[in-house]
């Protein structure tokens, strides 16, 4: 019950819900359970391009011919990729930053995957990059950071539309409102002057 209550967002009552349901299952089932956490563990890696999850080198999105290589959308974390990939309306690649720029918890941009993203845009290729971060004020501060950072490049810099809550986070946003928002992006000095 210790180790299930470890886990983000289950307390203590859902643990012992969860472990009681557990022991009702038939020992095969408990142990293809467990072998697939241990495997789940030893076997996913960061992609090296994208730093999305994967279970090879490169993940899929990142080794697909059919995804727009010149388009990339940078987001915070993996819940965000997955939350723009259920829309289906997005089909450029992906940068996944790690994390957003929070200097009340100690996070830095030396603390993201931001020189990696230089990089990539540096190879000349990518004509437009999408902000797709949580309009929070950390958020704000990371798309801002990245467009000084980025702005004297050869690249069209954009945001995600502002469908999304103010202060909301990605993985929380219906399909709907962040597909019109991936869709409806606006360039990123518009935001700057509103």
């Amino acid at each position: 019950m210790d180790q299930v209550s470890s886990l983000p967002g289950i307390g203590r009552k859902t643990a012992l819900r969860l472990v009681l349901e557990l022991l009702k299952r038939k020992p095969e089932d408990i142990e293809r359970f467990a072998n697939s956490l241990t495997e789940m563990r030893n076997n996913t890696r960061f992609c090296k391009t994208c730093n999305n999850l994967s279970d090879d080198e490169e993940c899929s999105i990142c080794k697909s011919h059919y995804r727009d290589g010149t388009t990339i959308c940078v987001v915070a974390d993996i819940r965000d990729v997955m939350a723009i990939e259920g829309t289906g309306q997005y089909q450029g690649k992906y940068h996944v930053l790690g994390g957003i720029i929070s200097p009340m918890d100690g996070i830095g941009p030396s603390d993201l995957f931001i020189e990696s993203l230089i990089e990539r845009v540096g190879q000349g290729e990518i004509k437009e990059l999408i902000l797709a971060l949580s309009a929070t004020m950390e958020g704000e501060t990371t798309c801002f950071y990245l467009f000084r950072k980025l702005g004297g490049m050869d690249v069209k810099i954009s945001s995600i539309a502002r469908g999304v809550a103010v202060g909301g986070e990605l993985e929380y946003t219906d399909e709907i409102t962040l597909g019109r928002s991936i869709l409806l992006r606006t360039p990123y000095e518009v935001s700057l002057k509103r």
